[in-house]
This record gives structure tokens, C-alpha cells and sequence, in this order.
């Protein structure tokens, strides 16, 4: 091999270490960045309504002092945004693809109660949707919609 190859050979590879460290860099800035990030949904009432005896709404009244939550009118008077957030940041761990997949994200929690929140708020109960057929599981479709489905909860709606 030449002295040209080999020098491009070494500056390529040096060129993909230092990309993998940047990489690894932003992960792990983003995991801690995203502990304390704001959860939020927009409820179609009045701020008065969403916290009329200055205590949150049921489900997050269920965390206590563990949640951060502001109230405050949605742009364009579209209602009311409702934010929460864990008071002691998650662990950069639990950010992780697994652990999400796993549901062991306690920022899960918060928003599944932000849903349900918003639920009770505006339609008087938490909405939820019927099983689809495909989730019986009698295929093996069937059990991955199944398995999406249940870990869905946590992240969102499919």
C-alpha cells in the first residue's frame, strides 16, 4: 500500500472516531436535556377550569409535590396548555430506546396522566380506544399491533 493510501486510510478512520464521539456527545446531552423538558397539552377550556381550586387535575394530583405543573392560555386563544414536568430529572438511562420499550421512563407517567387529564377536562372521561381485531393476537401480526399497542400507553397514541 502506498504512503497516499495509507495516510487517506488513517484520516478516514480518525474522521469516524471523531463523528462516533460527537455522537455519542449529543446522546448523552439530549438524555439530560430531555429529563427536565416540559410535557404539555392544549385543553380546550378555560385556565380557571383546568385548575379551579389551584391543585392540578386528576390524574397528576395522584404525584404530589414530584411534578413542576404551569398552566397558562394556549396561543391564539385556543384554550389552555398544561405543563408538567418531574421536579428531579430522569435518569439519562431511562431515556433510552430500551428502557422506553420496557415502559420503565417515569416521564411515561406523566404522560399518560397529561392525557387522561385532558380527557376527563374535556369530555367528563378518560376516552380510550376500542381493541383493534388485529391485536387478539391470533397471528403473528397480530401480537406485534398487540405489543405495540400496550407499550403505546406511555409514548402515545399509534
Amino acid at each position: 500500500m502506498n504512503h497516499l493510501a495509507r495516510t487517506a486510510l488513517v484520516l478516514a478512520g480518525a474522521g469516524a472516531g471523531a463523528a462516533a464521539l460527537h455522537g455519542a456527545a449529543t446522546a448523552r446531552r439530549r438524555a439530560r436535556e430531555n429529563g427536565r423538558r416540559w410535557l404539555v397539552v392544549t385543553i380546550d377550556r378555560a385556565p380557571t377550569d383546568v385548575m379551579p381550586h389551584g391543585g392540578p387535575p386528576h390524574p397528576l394530583d395522584e404525584f404530589g409535590d414530584a411534578l413542576e405543573i404551569t398552566v397558562r392560555p394556549a396561543p391564539g386563544d385556543r384554550g389552555t396548555e398544561l405543563a408538567a414536568r418531574l421536579r428531579e430529572p430522569a435518569p439519562p438511562a431511562s431515556a433510552s430506546p430500551p428502557s422506553r420499550l420496557a415502559g420503565k421512563d417515569p416521564r411515561q407517567e406523566v404522560r399518560r396522566a397529561l392525557r387522561e387529564a385532558k380527557s376527563l377536562l374535556e369530555a367528563g372521561e378518560v376516552m380510550l380506544p376500542d381493541a383493534p381485531p388485529t391485536g387478539r393476537g391470533d397471528t403473528a401480526g397480530g401480537r406485534a399491533v398487540g405489543l405495540a399497542s400496550k407499550r403505546a400507553g406511555g409514548e402515545g397514541v399509534l
